[in-house]
């Protein structure tokens, strides 16, 4: 029937605290510039913080993440360090303090501008910052055959696939470091 998004994970800082959530409730809301809604029940550890910094970074993971992914999902970060648990690598982001999960595919870093359907339904609205992804790994969603299927078949065209990722994103892919983050460097 209705089903949400893929899969992804999302990283918080708040103070020195790093955590890492499995979230498959959010939509693409705008493209000028990339508008994110998520749903994050206030009964996360990462609700708090999320609310707190008003900044986190949504991360892609590709199908080899799938067991720490569920994994991630099934322990609240509170008393733990996720990324030690789990064996995932955290690196610093260019325009949020929250970190990026580096062996994903991509990579979004995100802050709030929203909160008004917070309180009632656990919805924030974030804006895409910045983006980036590691083209050297498989797609996520994405038979390994290279096809993808659609109406009337199927296509052969796994490498137009990864800039369209992008696209159905609405984000612009950045690999320089010394881009600006909407015109400031941090």
């Amino acid at each position: 029937m209705i089903e949400p998004g893929p899969v992804v994970l999302v990283s918080t800082m708040s103070g020195k605290k790093t955590n890492i959530m499995t979230m498959s409730w959010h939509m693409m809301v705008d493209f000028e510039p990339p508008i994110i809604a998520c749903v994050m029940s206030n009964r996360d550890y990462s609700f708090d913080a999320l609310k707190k910094t008003k900044e986190c970074v949504i991360n892609i993971p590709t199908v080899e993440l799938a067991k720490k992914v569920v994994a991630c999902g099934n322990i609240s970060g509170k008393d733990i360090d996720k990324f030690k648990k789990f064996g995932l690598t955290p690196s610093a982001a260019a325009c949020v303090r929250s970190p990026l999960i580096d062996e994903c595919y991509a990579n979004l870093e995100c802050k709030v501008i929203d909160t008004k359907l917070a309180p009632k339904y656990n919805i924030f609205i974030l804006e895409v910052l910045r983006a980036w992804i590691d083209r050297p790994q498989t797609p996520p969603h994405h038979p390994s055959s290279g096809q993808r299927q659609v109406r009337g078949g199927r296509r052969d065209h796994q490498a137009a696939f990864q800039d369209e990722i992008a696209f159905i994103l609405g984000i612009s892919v950045i690999w320089n470091a010394d881009v600006p983050c909407n015109g400031q460097v941090l």
